[in-house]
């Protein structure tokens, strides 16, 4: 197994432990996040409600594209493809370099 996917397994099994902790993504709280869960989700994504739209707001959208290629995502269950969808289903513009 490589190095860089022993090394992104401790750290999903970290923050699966710190459970008490709140996960921070690109300036979206756990409840934002949260909401827009099942919007990034597989195999079943629902479109994004007014409360993952709102998260998205506050969002930092550059960062969310540095993540598009990323095996962080998926570790968390988020599907990258879905997750770069959303700004547009929510009437936001994505960085032009995303």
């Amino acid at each position: 197994m490589a190095k860089g996917k022993v090394v992104l397994m401790m750290i999903t099994a970290a923050l699966m432990m710190e459970g008490s902790r709140a996960i921070s993504l690109c300036d979206m709280d756990d409840e934002g996040i949260e909401a827009c869960r099942p919007s990034v989700t597989q195999p079943n994504p629902v479109d994004p409600t007014p409360e993952c739209c709102e998260a998205l707001k506050g969002a930092n959208l550059t960062c969310l594209c540095s993540y598009k290629n990323s095996y962080w995502l998926p570790s968390l269950g988020i599907d990258p493809a879905l997750a770069m969808g959303l700004p547009p289903k929510c009437k936001l513009d994505m960085p032009p370099d995303c």
